[in-house]
């Protein structure tokens, strides 16, 4: 998915860990050779590290096999990326960028929440990416110089979309490189407790889902 690598970031969620790991301990050339195991076989894609923005592109007469392309070696970028691959369809993932139109940064009011409202499902299964590599997650509204909107909607709507998955399962996709995260930094199974909003804030949407 096309998007800005300078992106508004509203809260740190993800609960840190007791001792910060070390930027060695996420290498963006782990996530790929993961991503690689999981789906360069199964769904002839591959993850690349891209030089500009990302981009999805599927196989065509240059390439035969479909790239999820991430931004600048970025970690989090990986991680975004392969979130919009997750739940992108069967015939969406024969179209580039999967057939969506990317309205850049400096988006008015109406365009931030069109873009907000597809942004939901992926960043969800971003932060669950993240918990599984033991890595602080960052709710992103990706519009610098345009309307920030309600970020803490979109957090709290972003919230409540893990609790759905939690609850219900996620993507199978998603679900398999979450197992796969999970061995590789030997973290624990994804539970309520590691997806947390401020102290401050009210949660009883979220609550009612469980």
């Amino acid at each position: 998915m096309n998007t800005s690598t300078a992106s508004t970031y509203l809260n740190d969620l993800s609960e840190p860990p007791s001792r910060e790991p070390s930027a060695e301990l996420h290498c963006y050339q782990d996530v790929v050779a993961l991503f690689d195991a999981a789906f360069k076989e199964s769904e002839n894609t591959r993850l690349i590290k891209g030089e500009g923005e990302p981009e999805y592109i599927p196989a065509n007469d240059q390439c035969d096999f479909h790239q999820v392309i991430f931004a600048h070696g970025y970690y989090a970028s990986a991680l975004h990326e392969i979130a919009h691959w997750c739940i992108a369809g069967k015939a969406r993932r024969l179209l580039n960028d999967y057939g969506y139109w990317y309205c850049p940064d400096g988006r008015n009011e109406a365009e931030q929440k069109a873009f907000e409202k597809v942004e939901v499902k992926p960043q969800a299964i971003e932060w669950a990416f993240s918990v599984a590599a033991n890595k602080r997650f960052r709710v992103s509204t990706d519009n610098l110089n345009g309307e920030q909107g309600d970020t803490k909607a979109f957090t709290l709507e972003v919230h409540q979309q893990v609790l759905r998955y939690l609850r219900d399962g996620f993507p199978p996709r998603a679900a398999l490189f979450i197992d796969a995260l999970t061995e590789f930094y030997g973290t624990a199974a994804l539970n309520i407790e590691q997806f947390r909003l401020p102290n401050e804030w009210s949660n009883s949407q979220s609550e009612d889902l469980l």
